[in-house]
């Protein structure tokens, strides 16, 4: 019998499966491939944790793999000698999803951690916000992002309020994984934990917390005043957690007129009108654009179900066009935003500024490998320092613990391509509510000046150059797609190209042999980041290429980036370079 059919049969003869469970696993006897793909690996616990669809089976996202991967937190919690310190949890609109979230309460308090638990769905962000306002040493946040609807996911934070980073997220995966049997696992009902004062509630007064201190980042002096009854906004929360934060951190900084598309409102773990719910899919934003043409809207949010990505449009005046922003064009122009009124008033940490010599820390803008090459080239021009570090908000956040233990850096600002951003130190991963307060903040602060986003946009090109980039993403589902991305990215370390296209291949960086080196040559440097299964080819001409298979979805992602001479030569060489790299990979 081969491992998946055993697999499927332990299931079927385990006394810790429920009767129900396990009359759902017989419906699917005879149906081999269904069996082989529910049953051909365990759900990965990856370094941010568990994704996966919703069902029974080892590579399913349900109550027993939600469990296991609980009960190998709370061990490494109690080998910390953290379990006084508690857990904060969280969860979305989704399936189950509050479900999972006592199971993993359940879990806790049965290994005698105490657990602090949002009594409503609560956007990502907050609750990295609040493991540090409750002292937690860890978090969960029962999320699939912007995942189909047929997913959920789990994901594990530290104590710093960041997604757990080496040596924590190995060392949990391990505990995961010495797991034996389901029977292992430790539970405690609600009404148990909460006598042994276990089991508590988050309530409303964290949510005003949040609104506070995303308030303390603002730079509004009176212009979204002078533009509040002109300026329209139309948001889209994609049936989501955003809702409620971003509409009240809006209403806060007094924007008048925030249009909010009815059929996408109220949590719908269906997402019935919506194919994907990601901001970075034009096909998600249909209702909002129609309901921004009736309302002549100035701009067009839409938050991710977790609300930790912002997709935005914006109206350009001279086409009369509602205008989409990749992730890394609505970041630069928060950051430059932020960084230009920051210089105005003496806030910027600045190389030689007053405000550096008076604190001791130099400005640092943070961003990933496969983001735009501009922030690099923004933050030589206003002085200060850049960092780039490896995909995943969670390095980012690493980033900002570092600068407060070491007291050498002060966090300016930090992005990730994939629409995530973060300013201010509140939280500890991408913010969509905050991103929406600075988008549209930057917006009237434009509009003040008689300068639409768009407008603004052209401006910071030519400022530091036409840069364009765009990432590609082929699925390949399954036992065989998993063998098929192997090969793919094998493949590409065994007989790397010297160039595509036009573009010379000058330095290949292979993260997950934490090797650079130069096509030819024999000297190799170290990568200076984590292990990863990354592969980075610099190219002539400020162009690169980076393959990463996803650690949470069944595809591959190639990330591409080019330098022109305007915004038609820069999608121009955008469009070539795709096509080379497709071609080479067997997906032209």
């Amino acid at each position: 019998m081969s491992d998946y059919k055993q697999k499927y049969e332990d299931w079927l003869n385990d006394p810790c499966i429920s009767d129900e469970d396990k009359e759902e696993l017989r419906s699917i006897a005879g149906d081999d491939k269904e069996i082989e793909d529910r049953f051909y690996k365990d759900l990965e616990f990856g370094t941010g944790g568990l994704r996966g669809i919703i069902g029974n089976g080892t590579n399913r996202i349900n109550v027993y793999t939600i469990r296991k991967a609980t009960q190998g937190l709370a061990n490494y919690i109690n080998k910390k000698g953290g379990a006084s310190k508690g857990v904060s949890i969280a969860y979305d609109s989704r399936r189950f999803s509050e479900k999972f979230a006592r199971e993993a309460a359940s879990v806790l308090n049965g290994n005698g951690i105490r657990t602090y638990l949002f009594s409503t769905l609560t956007a990502t962000p907050e609750l990295s916000f609040a493991v540090r306002q409750t002292g937690s040493i860890a978090g969960i946040v029962i999320t699939a992002s912007h995942n189909p609807p047929e997913y959920n996911g789990y994901k594990v934070y530290w104590e710093d309020g960041a997604q757990v980073t080496p040596p924590h997220d190995t060392e949990i995966i391990d505990e995961v994984g010495k797991i034996e049997s389901l029977c292992d696992i430790k539970l405690m009902d609600e009404t148990k934990a909460r006598v042994n004062d276990l089991f508590h509630i988050i309530g409303y007064e964290m949510d005003d917390k949040y609104i506070a201190a995303m308030r303390r980042v603002s730079l509004d002096d009176g212009f979204i005043e002078r533009i509040a009854d002109d300026f329209k906004i139309v948001y889209t929360p994609f049936n989501g957690t955003g809702n409620v934060p971003v509409r009240r951190i809006l209403s806060a900084l007094g924007f008048k007129n925030v249009y909010v598309v009815s059929e996408q409102e109220y949590p719908d773990p269906d997402f019935t009108t919506l194919d994907y719910p990601n901001p970075e899919d034009p096909k998600a934003f249909t209702l909002a654009l129609k309901l921004a043409k009736e309302k002549k809207a100035d701009v067009v949010l839409a938050t991710d179900p977790d609300a930790d990505r912002l997709g935005i449009y914006v109206f350009d005046k001279n086409t009369g066009e509602y205008v989409p922003f990749t992730g890394n064009m609505s970041a630069v122009i928060i950051a430059e935003y932020l960084l230009s009124v920051r210089k105005q008033r003496g806030l910027l940490h600045q190389k030689g500024s007053e405000i550096e010599k008076e604190s001791g820390l130099t400005g640092m803008v943070i961003s990933t490998i496969v983001s735009t090459n501009m922030t690099r080239v923004m933050a030589e021009d206003y002085n200060i320092e850049y960092k780039e570090v490896l995909t995943g908000f969670k390095y980012i956040g690493e980033q900002i613990k570092l600068f407060e233990q070491r007291k050498n850096y002060f966090y300016e600002f930090g992005f990730e391509e994939s629409y995530g951003c973060l300013a201010g130190v509140h939280a500890r991963d991408k913010d969509a509510p905050i991103a929406v307060m600075l988008l549209c903040e930057a917006a009237a602060y434009y509009k003040d000046k008689g300068i639409t986003l768009v407008e603004q946009m052209d401006k910071i090109y030519k400022k530091y150059g036409y840069y364009k980039e765009e990432q590609k993403s082929v699925t390949m589902k399954g036992a065989d797609g998993a063998r098929q991305i192997s090969a793919l990215m094998e493949n590409l370390r065994k007989e790397p190209p010297s160039d595509f296209g036009d573009y010379n291949v000058l330095k290949i960086r292979d993260y997950k042999c934490n090797k650079v080196y130069t096509p030819g040559s024999d000297k190799t440097s170290l990568t200076g980041l984590p292990a990863s299964n990354v592969l980075y080819f610099e190219l002539s001409d400020d162009a690169w290429v980076c393959a990463r298979p996803s650690g949470t979805e069944p595809k591959i992602k190639f990330y591409i980036g080019v330098k022109g001479n305007s915004k038609e030569d820069a999608a121009q060489r955008l469009e070539d370079l795709k096509k080379n790299l497709l071609e080479r990979v067997g997906q032209g």
